[in-house]
């Protein structure tokens, strides 16, 4: 008798599946022979979920604009560098990198105008960064504190000098439920049992600022932002400080030295990877 439709549908490889397989096919053919533990193969499938969401959100927006702004490329599997893309998940799944855990790292499709492809770029989030140091990291720190100083509180950092050993600072909240603007953050490295190493970073508003991606979404930044299909500007509030310490905590892991006899494959991929994002 013919199977029923639902048979079939069962017997066939998932699309998560078809992914992973792609994925191997692809870095096995530019990188030989690849041994997956089954953590990194359940990661692998946590970039499909995650990518393909990313997809299915951009397919979205594009369609909502007006025709004589759309680009005319889908936002579909078929039109991404999987070659590419297959490389880049095996690096990142190797590190540890989980994308459906919050502030790990991000998936961010751009249209590559020579191949007419979306190339996938990968985004490390502050836990992404905290990962990667602890793995890699020369000398990584016990603890990492990360505070953001408003106009109302008391700061003060003590540097280290020839009459004391250890750098370090005070830091009081004067009023829990008025603490003012932000005026600076800071983080402080801290190692138990070598005190002296201990290492504080202290950022003006204007050390701050500086950091602002000059493309940065109003959503999450505040500022200004047109309407929905009109030219009117409307103020957004945006999440400043939550990103504000975001930020902190990004340059607080990223400023871990790495050990140069740590590094493998995966990171060089991943560093190669990073400064391609920076200089496109």
């Amino acid at each position: 008798s013919t199977p029923k439709n639902t048979d079939v549908a069962t017997a066939q490889p998932s699309q998560s599946e078809r992914f992973t397989m792609a994925v191997m096919k692809e870095f096995t053919a530019n990188a030989g022979d690849a041994q997956l533990t089954n953590f990194q193969r359940k990661l692998i499938r946590n970039y499909f979920i995650k990518l393909d969401m990313t997809l299915k959100e951009n397919e979205v927006k594009r369609l909502g604009k007006s025709e004589q702004y759309r680009d005319s490329l889908e936002f579909i599997w078929r039109n991404v560098n999987m070659s590419q893309l297959a490389l880049d998940v095996v690096a990142y799944s190797s590190i540890g990198l989980d994308p459906l855990q919050d502030n790990h790292i991000n998936l961010i499709p751009y249209k590559n105008k020579k191949t007419n492809q979306f190339d996938i770029g990968f985004i490390i989030g502050y836990e992404g960064m905290k990962i990667k140091a602890v793995k890699y990291g020369f000398e990584v720190p016990d603890d990492v504190i990360v505070e953001l100083v408003y106009s109302n509180d008391v700061f003060k950092s003590h540097k280290k000098n020839k009459d004391n050993q250890i750098e370090s600072y005070t830091f009081d909240i004067v009023n829990d439920f008025d603490r003012g603007e932000v005026i600076g953050g800071f983080y402080y490295h801290v190692f138990r049992s070598n005190p002296e190493k201990n290492r504080l970073k202290v950022m003006t508003m204007k050390d701050i600022n500086k950091r602002i991606p000059k493309n940065a979404s109003p959503e999450f930044w505040g500022g200004e932002k047109k309407k929905w299909n009109s030219e009117e500007v409307e103020q957004i509030d945006g999440w400043y400080e939550e990103m504000v310490e975001k930020m902190l905590k990004r340059a607080a892991y990223n400023s871990i030295t790495i050990d140069s006899e740590k590094i493998d494959e995966h990171l060089v991929k991943m560093m190669q990877a990073e400064s391609i994002s920076l200089s496109g």
